[in-house]
């Protein structure tokens, strides 16, 4: 496994800059959570996979200190869209731009975001309400 440490300057400016960027346009970011398979890059488009359900960050989205970013109150979806295994979430800015792909898993599982089920049923709560990005 690789390893890098950045200097507290960079991972600064690292998750300043995620942060700026979910802040972009005229109101909150979101966070969409969606099946298999995700995608190998932010620029490559939704094909096959079902969106599940969308959390909204707050407005501004997060706080940054010491190289990691917490983000502020995320509204749960309280009635998700389909049913199915989130694999994978997409966060955008409020003008639909793509910031970040992130891998989903169970709580423990290792995954960038980490929740109590992945298993995501129509018209029930997607109960995902804080996030941390940190840089080492």
């Amino acid at each position: 496994m690789a390893i890098a440490h950045y200097s507290r300057a960079i991972s600064t400016a690292c998750v300043t800059a995620i942060n700026d960027a979910v802040n972009g346009g005229s109101g909150a970011g979101v966070i969409k959570f969606y099946t298999a398979p995700m995608p190998s890059a932010t620029t490559v488009g939704i094909t096959s996979q079902t969106l599940l359900g969308t959390c909204t960050c707050s407005d501004p989205a997060g706080v940054e200190s010491g190289g990691t970013l917490t983000f502020s109150a995320i509204t749960q979806d309280s009635s998700a869209d389909a049913t199915g295994t989130a694999v994978w979430a997409r966060v955008l800015d409020s003008s639909g731009t793509v910031c970040m792909d992130l891998d989903v898993t169970v709580t423990g599982g290792g995954g960038y975001i980490q929740m109590p089920t992945t298993s995501i049923v129509a018209g029930g709560p997607i109960a995902f309400t804080s996030f941390t990005a940190t840089m080492p």
